[in-house]
């Protein structure tokens, strides 16, 4: 297996302070380190540790409970609540046939109608909380605020790092919808022997703009692909935010910048109790955003223009099982 991929951290800390220099700075490593691999670790974000822990603690509390109690919330892809292992099958997007991912998931997203029956139908429907676990709720809406703050930001930093407005992304937030996935990923001694080919989540590219990623370290864990290396680890700092950016970006950027391709390992044979559980906040757009790529020299693909909300909603179909 490769070395974990030259992968940089930003400190926010200094982009947030002004100072001009630090910004620039920042700027550069952001531009050169997505221009490889499309992903970033990111520190100074003022989320704590123990903020973090606290929506672990009660997502565990769900996801150990009865499989007829979970049924209660059951959704497909796409709608809010418990979305069951076997339901998706990530590697479906890029067009890698696998078995469906050995993952749960409970699923939250944007959810204050605009007022426009057709969209408001799929992109803000209303999110759903397990009576049995009270408080997920209550820790999930904390963190989603503090989540919705640094998405804007570091695509604030990613306006500039591509050379554009600081506002060039986020006049598109406005009405944005998000998603987030507190995603469980059980050992073998829940699972069972995984199919050949199976992984806690095929490999892929995220959709839509900028992924924040809170993990945990596991040999089943996360791999980020890079051209020169292959495969590899992607490197791990408690501290720190996995940042990566969607193919809906990447598109923005005319592919200066890489959609990073990732996936999850299955679970270690020779860790069979290994359990794992990521927050994935995924920062999107306001439905209806046209998406175009910026011209040369910056950008290097003129690709056609997209309606975001098309896109992802084409993807998100795509991974659906069944």
């Amino acid at each position: 297996m490769a070395q974990s991929p030259r992968i940089p951290t930003i400190d926010l800390g200094p982009w947030l302070s002004g100072d001009p220099r630090a910004r620039a700075r920042a700027a550069a490593e952001v531009d050169e380190a997505l221009s490889k691999a499309g992903f970033l670790l990111v520190t100074g974000h003022g989320v704590t540790r123990a903020a973090r822990e606290a929506v672990r603690e009660a997502a565990r509390a769900f996801f150990t409970l009865p499989v007829p109690v979970k049924e209660r919330y059951a959704v497909s892809v796409g709608g809010r609540g418990w979305l069951a292992k076997g339901m998706e099958a990530n590697g479906y997007a890029e067009g890698t046939e696998t078995p469906p991912d050995l993952k749960e998931s409970w699923t939250v997203a944007s959810d204050q109608p605009i007022g426009d029956p057709e969209i408001d139908e799929f992109w803000f429907q209303p999110n759903r909380w397990p009576e049995e676990v009270p408080r997920l709720q209550t820790v999930v809406q904390v963190y989603l605020t503090r989540m919705r703050g640094i998405a804007d930001e570091l695509l604030r930093l990613l306006a500039v790092a591509l050379g554009q407005p600081e506002d060039h992304f986020t006049r598109h937030t406005g009405g944005a919808t998000y998603g987030f996935n507190i995603n469980w990923y059980p050992g073998r001694d829940v699972l069972g022997e995984p199919e050949p080919g199976q992984f806690r989540i095929g490999p892929h590219t995220d959709f839509g703009t900028v992924t924040i990623l809170d993990r945990e370290a596991g040999r089943g864990g996360l791999q980020v692909y890079t051209d020169d290396g292959g495969w590899a680890d992607a490197p791990y700092d408690p501290a720190a935010f996995t940042v990566n950016i969607g193919d809906l970006m990447a598109r923005w950027t005319g592919d200066r910048w890489r959609s990073g391709r990732h996936r999850v390992l299955p679970p270690p044979a020779d860790e069979p109790t290994e359990e794992l559980m990521s927050l994935v906040y995924f920062g999107e757009c306001t439905p209806g955003t046209l998406v175009e790529s910026v011209p040369a020299p910056v950008g290097r693909v003129a690709y056609e223009p997209v309606d975001s909300h098309t896109y992802l909603r084409a993807k998100l179909d795509s991974i659906t099982v069944g």
